[in-house]
């Protein structure tokens, strides 16, 4: 049976352990109240991680999908970045970034082997962070797909939006578990485009997966996001596809699968 386990930390983190691996998404491990300011616009962040950074114990990898916004690497996540084994991202972010950062083009693949022998594959996925004449990224999301047929093959989007790259993804793995950033993210800058998964986006990928758990990210915890869980799980609901999702209690560990 897995062993693997979910830990929701807050925004658009969480704890991924599978096969043996312990993997960290998009890090924002300031407190709440913290502003960003940026010459376009103010990002404010409300919700501060249920985990601290030194609680978190070693990192095998982070899962960066990008490091040009704050509200998927803060400053303290990105202190956190050196103590991890790699940090796996975009080529723009780890030529930026530099030190243990490892950049990824889609389909690009690292195999992983731990101390115990049990191996694991990250592979990059493709991601577009806004509408197509609009894209803020370059963004990035992964794969973890385990050699063990027991674990379940888990997709982290990274921020995205439903679009051909994402469903390309369906087709190539036989997803078990979807970690979605939600939120409908909007900034003034980009206009009236959400720049990650909304409620209907999530509906569209869970029918195009029917045997993924969905599991929301990037969905609280920034005054940026435009929806909430409210707004998510009415959408599941009308769609009659409220089994298909499972919240997360922040900083409470919860099986994968």
């Amino acid at each position: 049976m897995s062993d693997a386990r979910f830990t929701y930390i807050g925004g658009p983190t969480a704890l991924i352990e599978l096969a043996g691996f312990r993997f960290l998404t998009d890090p924002t491990l300031d407190p709440a109240g913290t502003d960003y300011p940026t010459a376009a616009y103010t990002l404010h962040k409300t919700q501060s991680p249920a985990v601290a950074a030194e609680s978190l114990g070693a990192i095998d990898a982070v899962l960066l999908s990008h490091d040009h916004h704050f509200d998927n690497l803060d400053h303290a996540g990105r202190a956190a970045l050196a103590s991890a084994g790699a940090v796996f991202t975009t080529q723009l972010s780890a030529h930026r970034l530099g030190g243990n950062a490892f950049g990824l083009a889609p389909w690009e693949s690292r195999a992983l082997r731990s101390a115990q022998g049990r191996e694991l594959t990250v592979t990059a996925t493709p991601a577009r962070h806004g509408p197509a004449n609009g894209d803020r990224g370059p963004v990035v999301g992964f794969v973890l797909q385990s050699a063990a047929a027991d674990d379940p093959v888990t997709y982290v989007s990274g921020d995205t939006v439903w679009y051909e790259g994402v469903a390309e993804v369906g087709k190539r793995f036989d997803v078990d578990v979807a970690v979605l950033n939600l939120g409908a993210a909007r900034v003034a800058v980009a206009g009236p485009h959400d720049l990650t998964f909304s409620a209907d986006d999530a509906v569209t990928l869970a029918r195009a997966w029917p045997r993924a758990t969905i599991v929301p990210l990037h969905y609280e915890g920034w005054t940026h996001f435009t929806q909430g869980r409210a707004e998510v799980s009415a959408a599941f609901a009308a769609a009659g596809l409220s089994d298909r999702i499972r919240w997360p209690v922040a900083g409470e560990p919860t099986t994968l699968g």
